[in-house]
């Protein structure tokens, strides 16, 4: 599971869960005097407002977390969660507005209204669903709940980079030797080095760099297939080594290159 690749929204998610759970436990009903039954004293309630939207939470989490989407019945974890969060706010609407429920009977002389756990459980659940079907389509909320790392401070000239992939400086192109060439050992002085195809080559005027996603992103394949050959996700950096429009070519951690469609909101190193 990759935490880094969860976004604002998931974060306000999170928080309207632990929220929905609190109110769980807050009296139903106000009534004076003690005796106001909670949210578990009625099982139906419980289950559909309070734990059917905590676990939409889990399984939207869960979606973003893990490196591959699960699927059950051909539906995402993530779809599966976002329905159930709406389910939870639509029970929330209607218990609010009949906040007795099965307890007609034993409280119908008295003048009781909602009370601070359903009132508590309707915002949370409106948060909840809101954040839950906003998250993929408003911009301010697919930021990186926890940014990618800076880079660290350029070396002095001369210094040794640090040792290690993944890292801007280590593992990247030598000067005056195509990125992914190896080098030639044992050549005699002034033997001029054999031409490079022209394909491999970047753009004159492009430089191989370092950078950083903000949020997962697939990496598709040189060939233009439509089917993804890796996720680049928050917190890694990966070495762009040829600029194709507005796309980048990639290389990831394994050695394995594809084409960046989307290089929104990336971080250079």
């Amino acid at each position: 599971m990759n935490i880094r690749s969860l976004t604002r929204g998931d974060g306000v998610v999170i928080g309207a869960a632990v929220l929905l759970f609190i109110a769980s436990f807050l009296d139903t009903f106000d009534k004076s005097g003690n005796g106001a039954p909670n949210a578990w004293d009625n099982l139906g309630l419980v289950m559909s407002m309070y734990v059917g939207g905590i676990a939409g939470a889990v399984l939207i989490v869960l979606s973003r977390a893990l490196p591959q989407p699960l699927k059950v019945v051909g539906l995402d974890l993530g779809q599966i969660g976002v329905g159930l969060t709406v389910f939870s706010a639509w029970t929330a609407l209607w218990s609010t507005l009949d906040p007795l429920g099965p307890f007609t009977d034993e409280f119908k002389s008295l003048d009781v209204g909602a009370g601070s756990g359903l009132i508590l459980g309707l915002i949370a659940a409106l948060v909840l669903a809101a954040a839950a079907v906003a998250g993929p389509l408003v911009p301010a909320l697919q930021a990186a709940l926890i940014p990618a790392p800076k880079p660290p401070a350029p070396q002095p000239y001369g210094a040794q980079p640090p040792g290690g992939y993944g890292y801007p400086g280590a593992g990247g192109p030598q000067p005056g030797q195509p990125y992914g060439a190896q080098p030639q050992p044992g050549q005699p002085f002034g033997q001029q080095q054999p031409p490079v195809a022209a394909q491999q080559q970047p753009a004159p005027d492009f430089s191989p760099f370092w950078f950083a996603v903000p949020v997962s992103r697939p990496l598709f394949a040189e060939d233009g297939s439509a089917a993804p050959i890796a996720e680049l996700a928050p917190g890694t950096w990966y070495l762009a080594v040829e600029q194709r429009g507005g796309a980048l070519v990639a290389q990831t951690q394994d050695g394995r290159r594809g084409v960046l469609q989307d290089t929104s909101g990336i971080q250079r190193g």
